[in-house]
């Protein structure tokens, strides 16, 4: 068994199944450099895990061997799929899909390369079902401020087999459009580990990542349609504002909203962090 104080991950990610929960995360030590896999942590009260075990471990012809970041597995039409992102020299970074039958994996190639444009600096791929509109699938992700100076948050529609991007992207918002975002410097703003969620009267508010007068920090964007489609509205008032973020929110074993992050964000002293929280009422 391993406590949470002691699992270094960034990014992490909860998928509540069958009275469980898997933690899933950026390894600490591999963030920065080489990836070989990818882990899942299993809980039955978001303090004691079992020890880690391999979920996603890349084939001999995988495209990738850098910077396995922001695992996130969704159940979806009986199965279970990982958003993730990965990098290689000479390519850019992208969202790819892995499949399983299992959230214990082993999780497989599913969508043919990242399903985010090809010639876009792109990561942390986070699945969103639009249930006003047929349940339609979208990938919401970050097109990385390294490319485009002001980093934006963008979805686009997927294949209902999750295997291929439909249409092209839509732009939701600039990193700069919140009023406490700060630019780390010379004018970049970042977007990191947009989370899109529906809470049960059907507002849909998304958490995205940045940094603020603090530091890295955990904020909260609310869309007045109620859709993907947005606007945008972004709130003024963060959900963790010292030098943590990158979180989702779900649902405890006990019905609680929790949101779960990593903090602080610093190489190698990364911890997962689970507290409860209330999410801003929208009219």
């Amino acid at each position: 068994m391993i406590k949470r104080e002691d699992i270094n991950i960034r990014d992490p990610f909860v998928l509540v199944h069958e009275g469980k929960y898997y933690l899933y995360g950026t390894r600490g030590a591999e963030c920065w450099g080489k990836g070989t896999g990818l882990d899942v942590y299993v809980s039955t009260d978001l303090e004691n895990f079992e020890d880690p075990v391999e979920v996603f471990t890349p084939p001999a012809d995988f495209w990738a061997d850098l910077n396995f970041w922001a695992p996130e597995v969704h159940k979806y039409e009986g199965s279970f799929y990982m958003f993730a992102s990965f990098k290689t020299e000479g390519k850019c970074r992208g969202t790819q899909i892995l499949k399983a039958d299992s959230p214990m994996g082993p999780f497989k190639v599913h969508s043919d390369g990242p399903v985010t444009p090809k010639d876009w600096e792109c990561l942390d791929g986070t699945l969103y079902i639009e249930k006003t509109d047929g349940n339609k699938p979208y990938m919401v992700f970050c097109h990385e401020w390294v490319q485009v100076t002001d980093g934006e948050i963008c979805a686009v529609e997927l294949s209902k087999d999750l295997k291929k991007p439909v249409g092209e992207p839509k732009l939701l918002f600039h990193a700069s459009e919140a009023p406490w975002v700060n630019s780390i410097r010379n004018g970049n703003y970042v977007t990191d580990g947009p989370f899109v969620y529906t809470d049960d009267s059907g507002n849909i508010t998304m958490l995205w990542s940045s940094f603020g007068a603090e530091g890295y920090t955990l904020a909260v964007a609310h869309s007045k349609s109620n859709t993907i489609e947005g606007p945008w509205v972004q709130d003024e008032n963060l959900i963790f504002s010292k030098n943590g973020g990158h979180g989702m929110i779900f649902k405890s074993l006990d019905g609680k909203t929790m949101a779960t992050l990593h903090s602080p964000n610093i190489n190698l002293k990364e911890r997962p962090v689970f507290f409860e929280v209330k999410l801003p009422e929208y009219k």
